[in-house]
Protein backbone atom coordinates (compact mmCIF):
# COMPACT_ATOMS: atom_id res chain seq x y z
CA UNK A 1 0.00 0.00 0.00
CA UNK A 2 1.31 3.18 -0.86
CA UNK A 3 2.34 6.09 1.62
CA UNK A 4 -0.33 8.35 0.41
CA UNK A 5 -2.97 5.71 0.33
CA UNK A 6 -2.37 4.54 3.81
CA UNK A 7 -2.61 8.78 4.82
CA UNK A 8 -5.63 8.95 2.86
CA UNK A 9 -7.42 5.76 4.86
CA UNK A 10 -6.05 7.11 8.53
CA UNK A 11 -7.77 10.72 7.40
CA UNK A 12 -11.13 8.92 6.69
CA UNK A 13 -11.24 6.84 9.89
CA UNK A 14 -10.32 10.25 11.87
CA UNK A 15 -12.91 12.29 10.12
CA UNK A 16 -15.45 9.58 10.82
CA UNK A 17 -14.38 9.04 14.33
CA UNK A 18 -14.73 12.71 14.93
CA UNK A 19 -18.45 12.97 13.17
CA UNK A 20 -19.39 10.47 15.73
CA UNK A 21 -18.16 12.21 18.71
CA UNK A 22 -19.50 15.24 17.42
CA UNK A 23 -22.72 13.31 16.89
CA UNK A 24 -22.52 11.92 20.52
CA UNK A 25 -21.63 15.78 22.09
CA UNK A 26 -24.61 17.02 20.29
CA UNK A 27 -27.86 14.58 21.37
CA UNK A 28 -29.89 16.46 23.25
CA UNK A 29 -30.68 15.94 27.01
CA UNK A 30 -33.72 14.14 27.71
CA UNK A 31 -37.22 16.64 27.32
CA UNK A 32 -40.01 17.13 29.55
CA UNK A 33 -41.80 20.14 28.54
CA UNK A 34 -44.79 19.80 31.13
CA UNK A 35 -42.49 18.94 33.48
CA UNK A 36 -43.19 22.01 37.00
CA UNK A 37 -40.69 20.94 39.40
CA UNK A 38 -37.34 19.36 39.57
CA UNK A 39 -34.05 19.37 41.64
CA UNK A 40 -30.99 20.82 40.35
CA UNK A 41 -28.45 18.02 38.38
CA UNK A 42 -25.91 20.19 39.46
CA UNK A 43 -25.14 23.17 41.25
CA UNK A 44 -22.79 26.25 40.26
CA UNK A 45 -20.17 24.44 42.10
CA UNK A 46 -19.59 27.41 44.22
CA UNK A 47 -21.22 25.72 47.45
CA UNK A 48 -24.04 27.85 48.82
CA UNK A 49 -22.82 31.17 46.78
CA UNK A 50 -25.39 30.53 44.14
CA UNK A 51 -25.46 34.66 43.45
CA UNK A 52 -28.29 35.35 45.65
CA UNK A 53 -31.74 34.71 44.62
CA UNK A 54 -31.03 35.72 41.41
CA UNK A 55 -28.83 33.58 40.70
CA UNK A 56 -30.36 30.43 42.07
CA UNK A 57 -33.29 31.15 39.50
CA UNK A 58 -31.46 31.59 36.66
CA UNK A 59 -29.66 28.29 37.35
CA UNK A 60 -33.27 26.81 37.38
CA UNK A 61 -33.92 28.27 34.37
CA UNK A 62 -31.45 27.40 32.76
CA UNK A 63 -31.66 23.87 33.38
CA UNK A 64 -35.24 23.65 33.03
CA UNK A 65 -34.68 24.95 29.36
CA UNK A 66 -32.56 22.70 28.36
CA UNK A 67 -34.95 20.14 28.83
CA UNK A 68 -37.71 21.61 27.16
CA UNK A 69 -39.26 23.31 29.89
CA UNK A 70 -37.91 26.80 29.55
CA UNK A 71 -41.14 28.70 28.72
CA UNK A 72 -42.48 28.37 32.24
CA UNK A 73 -41.14 31.22 34.95
CA UNK A 74 -38.58 29.13 37.64
CA UNK A 75 -37.54 29.90 40.80
CA UNK A 76 -35.32 28.19 43.70
CA UNK A 77 -37.31 26.92 46.15
CA UNK A 78 -35.08 28.92 48.46
CA UNK A 79 -35.47 31.53 51.70
CA UNK A 80 -33.90 34.75 52.73
CA UNK A 81 -33.55 36.09 55.88
CA UNK A 82 -33.85 39.34 56.90
CA UNK A 83 -30.71 42.03 56.53
CA UNK A 84 -29.07 45.73 55.46
CA UNK A 85 -32.73 46.99 55.43
CA UNK A 86 -34.26 44.19 52.72
CA UNK A 87 -37.43 42.11 53.88
CA UNK A 88 -36.65 37.87 54.13
CA UNK A 89 -38.27 36.06 51.89
CA UNK A 90 -40.31 32.90 52.40
CA UNK A 91 -39.54 29.98 49.90
CA UNK A 92 -43.25 28.78 50.29
CA UNK A 93 -44.41 32.12 48.61
CA UNK A 94 -41.73 32.12 45.31
CA UNK A 95 -43.05 28.99 44.03
CA UNK A 96 -46.47 29.64 42.71
CA UNK A 97 -49.82 27.79 43.55
CA UNK A 98 -49.16 24.36 42.53
CA UNK A 99 -50.20 21.71 41.86
CA UNK A 100 -46.35 20.38 40.01
CA UNK A 101 -45.52 17.26 38.83
CA UNK A 102 -41.81 16.01 38.09
CA UNK A 103 -40.06 14.69 35.15
CA UNK A 104 -41.99 11.43 34.23
CA UNK A 105 -45.14 13.92 35.16
CA UNK A 106 -46.08 12.31 38.69
CA UNK A 107 -47.72 14.34 41.16
CA UNK A 108 -45.49 16.28 44.05
CA UNK A 109 -48.37 18.27 45.20
CA UNK A 110 -51.45 19.89 44.37
CA UNK A 111 -50.70 23.44 46.07
CA UNK A 112 -48.69 25.27 48.52
CA UNK A 113 -50.49 23.80 51.63
CA UNK A 114 -50.03 20.32 50.21
CA UNK A 115 -46.50 20.49 49.34
CA UNK A 116 -46.08 21.41 53.18
CA UNK A 117 -47.76 18.66 54.71
CA UNK A 118 -47.33 15.19 55.53
CA UNK A 119 -49.80 14.71 52.17
CA UNK A 120 -46.77 15.56 49.66
CA UNK A 121 -45.35 12.71 47.80
CA UNK A 122 -41.75 13.97 47.62
CA UNK A 123 -39.07 11.66 47.96
CA UNK A 124 -36.12 9.70 46.30
CA UNK A 125 -38.45 8.35 43.56
CA UNK A 126 -40.45 11.28 42.92
CA UNK A 127 -38.05 14.16 43.57
CA UNK A 128 -36.01 14.04 40.40
CA UNK A 129 -33.50 16.37 38.70
CA UNK A 130 -34.76 17.76 35.56
CA UNK A 131 -32.92 15.12 33.27
CA UNK A 132 -34.89 12.62 34.70
CA UNK A 133 -33.11 11.07 37.25
CA UNK A 134 -32.64 10.08 40.87
CA UNK A 135 -30.52 11.41 43.28
CA UNK A 136 -27.81 9.20 44.83
CA UNK A 137 -29.79 9.52 48.94
CA UNK A 138 -28.75 7.31 52.06
CA UNK A 139 -26.89 3.85 50.84
CA UNK A 140 -25.14 5.69 48.14
CA UNK A 141 -21.60 6.68 47.80
CA UNK A 142 -21.10 9.43 47.25
CA UNK A 143 -24.10 10.74 48.94
CA UNK A 144 -25.85 13.64 47.51
CA UNK A 145 -29.38 13.93 49.25
CA UNK A 146 -28.98 17.15 50.73
CA UNK A 147 -30.88 20.22 49.08
CA UNK A 148 -30.29 24.06 50.06
CA UNK A 149 -33.34 25.44 51.41
CA UNK A 150 -32.07 28.08 54.09
CA UNK A 151 -36.26 27.02 55.63
CA UNK A 152 -38.57 26.17 58.34
CA UNK A 153 -40.79 23.04 57.99
CA UNK A 154 -43.55 25.65 56.40
CA UNK A 155 -41.48 27.04 54.16
CA UNK A 156 -40.78 29.98 55.77
CA UNK A 157 -37.71 32.19 56.82
CA UNK A 158 -35.54 32.11 59.77
CA UNK A 159 -35.47 35.47 61.91
CA UNK A 160 -32.63 37.47 61.05
CA UNK A 161 -29.97 37.08 63.62
CA UNK A 162 -28.63 33.49 63.17
CA UNK A 163 -27.54 32.79 59.38
CA UNK A 164 -29.41 29.59 58.51
CA UNK A 165 -28.55 30.54 54.48
CA UNK A 166 -24.63 31.17 53.94
CA UNK A 167 -25.54 35.07 54.06
CA UNK A 168 -28.09 35.04 51.80
CA UNK A 169 -27.05 32.50 48.82
CA UNK A 170 -23.65 34.69 48.36
CA UNK A 171 -21.13 33.10 50.86
CA UNK A 172 -18.88 29.63 49.45
CA UNK A 173 -17.33 30.39 53.22
CA UNK A 174 -18.36 31.40 56.41
CA UNK A 175 -22.30 30.83 57.35
CA UNK A 176 -24.58 27.71 58.16
CA UNK A 177 -27.43 26.86 55.29
CA UNK A 178 -30.73 25.21 56.93
CA UNK A 179 -30.44 21.72 54.58
CA UNK A 180 -33.50 19.16 54.04
CA UNK A 181 -33.26 15.51 52.77
CA UNK A 182 -34.01 14.92 49.23
CA UNK A 183 -34.33 11.22 50.31
CA UNK A 184 -36.45 12.02 52.79
CA UNK A 185 -34.05 9.56 55.12
CA UNK A 186 -31.60 10.34 57.53
CA UNK A 187 -29.33 9.08 60.34
CA UNK A 188 -32.36 8.15 62.70
CA UNK A 189 -36.29 7.57 62.39
CA UNK A 190 -37.35 11.52 63.26
CA UNK A 191 -39.28 14.06 61.80
CA UNK A 192 -36.39 16.01 61.04
CA UNK A 193 -34.46 13.13 59.41
CA UNK A 194 -37.45 12.72 57.18
CA UNK A 195 -37.84 16.76 56.31
CA UNK A 196 -37.49 17.38 52.57
CA UNK A 197 -36.68 21.01 53.60
CA UNK A 198 -35.50 21.68 57.53
CA UNK A 199 -33.16 18.74 58.56
CA UNK A 200 -30.41 20.21 60.18
CA UNK A 201 -28.25 23.00 59.00
CA UNK A 202 -24.34 22.76 57.34
CA UNK A 203 -21.32 22.69 59.35
CA UNK A 204 -17.67 22.16 57.85
CA UNK A 205 -14.14 22.67 58.07
CA UNK A 206 -14.21 25.62 55.79
CA UNK A 207 -16.78 27.60 57.74
CA UNK A 208 -19.96 25.76 56.72
CA UNK A 209 -20.65 26.92 52.80
CA UNK A 210 -17.83 26.00 50.39
CA UNK A 211 -18.65 22.31 48.18
CA UNK A 212 -16.63 20.28 50.60
CA UNK A 213 -18.34 21.50 53.46
CA UNK A 214 -21.62 20.64 51.65
CA UNK A 215 -20.00 17.56 50.47
CA UNK A 216 -19.06 16.01 54.02
CA UNK A 217 -23.05 15.92 55.22
CA UNK A 218 -24.19 14.22 52.07
CA UNK A 219 -24.76 17.61 49.56
CA UNK A 220 -23.38 18.92 46.62
CA UNK A 221 -24.60 22.41 46.54
CA UNK A 222 -28.35 20.87 44.98
CA UNK A 223 -31.53 23.03 45.40
CA UNK A 224 -35.71 22.47 44.81
CA UNK A 225 -37.22 24.39 41.66
CA UNK A 226 -40.78 24.73 40.60
CA UNK A 227 -42.87 26.63 38.12
CA UNK A 228 -44.17 29.32 39.33
CA UNK A 229 -46.53 29.86 36.69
Amino acid sequence: MSRMKRFSIAASVAVASLASTSGQAQQPPPQSPNMTFFVTSTGPGKGADLGGLEGADRQCQTLAQGAGAGGKTWHAYLSTQEASGAPAADARDRIGKGPWQNFKGEAVAQSVDDLHSDSNKLGMQISLTERGTMVAGVGYTPNYHDALTGSQPDGKAFPAGEDRTCRNWTSSTQGTAMLGHIDRKGLRDDAASKSWNSSHPSRGADGGCSQNDLRSTGGAGLFYCFAAN
